[in-house]
């Protein structure tokens, strides 16, 4: 064998450390990171709408949304005479939070300087995040609701979640399940479809509600009750 001309994993091919670099590049404006952070709520948001949350002008806006639609991180859905962005899907979302928390890790010390209602309740795109999803998915790791690596939900878990109400996707297109990092708590909260089935059943359940055009979560007074009687969370 002529190990000269042997290409393995370790060593990306030229094509792949250009698309590699194109993304962090995309990523890299704090504009657009602003931009992405908002649509981590998981909803479609217009053009004038992300300008605002951005705090820039309407043609910046255009232009940066070019670039991280040309990049695979956005999409961009027509209904009538609007346009709606959203990002791209679940691999994005989980991109962005882990950039998040090797952000925070980077500093020397941690000091949270997220909003007291975000980091105790928020969006991670389509599952919950923040200090109560944190204390959820370490109440479901000690009843074995989930396999030791967060990777799984045993039989327990599964059956579990057939009798509070949340239902699993049955041939999902991503991980049935998995740790997500949480970038204000560092620890993990549960992601992957039951992340998304947990999710869809507070909020039909109006256990939790959401506040329009932003991450954040409030939990409701039927909330306080049924999470602590569910996940003994105590809601103080």
């Amino acid at each position: 064998m002529n190990f000269l001309n042997t290409k393995y994993d370790s060593e990306p091919d030229d094509s792949l450390e250009k698309s590699m670099s194109l993304v962090a590049s995309a990523i890299s404006d704090p504009s657009r990171v602003s931009i992405l952070c908002a649509l981590m709520d998981g909803r479609a948001w217009t053009a004038t709408e992300l300008s605002a949350v951005a705090g820039i002008a309407a043609s910046t806006t255009s232009g940066h949304l070019t670039r991280l639609l040309s990049n695979g991180l956005v999409i961009c859905l027509t209904q009538g005479r609007h346009r709606y962005y959203s990002l791209a899907g679940h691999h994005i979302a989980g991109l962005l939070e882990n950039l998040m928390g090797v952000s925070m890790r980077s500093q020397r010390s941690f000091t949270p300087s997220t909003p007291v209602v975000l980091r105790y309740a928020r969006t991670c795109y389509d599952h919950l995040a923040g200090e109560l999803a944190v204390k959820i998915y370490d109440f479901m790791l000690r009843e074995r609701w989930l396999e030791p690596d967060g990777n799984a939900l045993t039989f327990e878990g599964k059956a579990h979640f057939q009798r509070i109400g949340a239902v699993l996707d049955p041939r999902p297109r991503r991980k049935p399940c998995c740790p997500c990092l949480d970038w204000s708590e560092r620890r993990f909260h549960l992601g992957g479809d039951a992340g998304q089935a947990l999710m869809t059943l507070l909020l039909q359940k109006e256990w939790i509600t959401r506040t329009p055009g932003y991450r954040e979560v409030t939990v409701t007074g039927g909330g306080r009750v049924a999470l602590s009687r569910l996940f003994g969370v105590n809601l103080t």
